[in-house]
């Protein structure tokens, strides 16, 4: 857990409470915890956090949430949707929820010290509403992957919109589009990464392994299903 604001308390839940809902709500009530990041997979019944001594804001982060769970839990207290990879240590974009809000989820504007930007294939930014790869500079860009130089540079780029010296940008592989209000909506991936649980996976990794057996001719690794349940097949 990640506690936010004045007052709140910092406490990381023992490993019952990151398996069990139930245990979760209790331990969140039992030590007056009024600010957490939570990932939404663990979140997928927002009644079971009801009942809280102390107001809860939730920030949501790791994978998308659906509508249904924010507006749940929106109903109970404050609920932000994050966005950001850990290559921006880690949230970059931040939106706030409401109980009455229509349409799709979105992962909102950058945070402070954060620049955001949809850029097409040529490195120039898309008009509103198309669709382009989202590039993040700021504070927040790391230094790059340990022991890995051609991986950090090609996703850790020189940043030309910055006259900062040696400005660079994480190239996120996520594409994005601008609603009308100015806030973002995530679209997907330009490659075939997919995201269960929290967790980043590359299916082509796992082929690779499959094929590697003597038995196996060939092999095709897809993700399937939605939310708690998605799974890979």
């Amino acid at each position: 857990l990640m506690a936010l604001g004045s007052g709140a308390a910092l406490y990381l839940p023992p490993e019952a409470a990151r398996q069990d809902r139930h245990a979760l709500r209790d331990y969140l009530t039992s030590h007056a915890i009024t600010h957490a990041t939570l990932p939404p997979a663990l979140l997928q019944h927002g009644a079971e956090l009801a009942s809280f001594g102390p107001p809860l804001t939730l920030i949501l982060a790791g994978e998308a949430p659906s509508a249904t769970l924010v507006r749940d839990l929106a109903e109970q207290g404050t609920v932000f949707n994050a966005y950001g990879p850990t290559e921006t240590t880690v949230c970059a974009t931040a939106w706030r929820g409401a109980r009455d809000f229509s349409g799709e989820v979105s992962i909102g504007r950058p945070i402070a010290n954060t620049r955001v930007y949809l850029l097409d294939a040529h490195g120039q930014p898309v008009p509103l509403g198309v669709v382009g790869e989202l590039y993040i500079g700021g504070a927040g860009v790391a230094r790059g992957y340990l022991n890995r130089p051609e991986l950090t540079a090609e996703r850790f780029v020189p940043d030309p919109f910055s006259d900062d010296a040696g400005a660079r940008l994480y190239k996120t592989g996520d594409v994005a589009r601008y609603l009308p209000d100015g806030n973002l909506e995530f679209v997907g991936r330009n490659d075939e990464q997919v995201k269960i649980r929290g967790f980043r996976i590359e299916p082509g990794e796992i082929e690779a392994c499959l094929m590697a057996h003597p038995q196996v001719r060939d092999a095709v690794v897809l993700a399937t299903g939605e939310g708690s349940d998605k799974r890979l097949v």
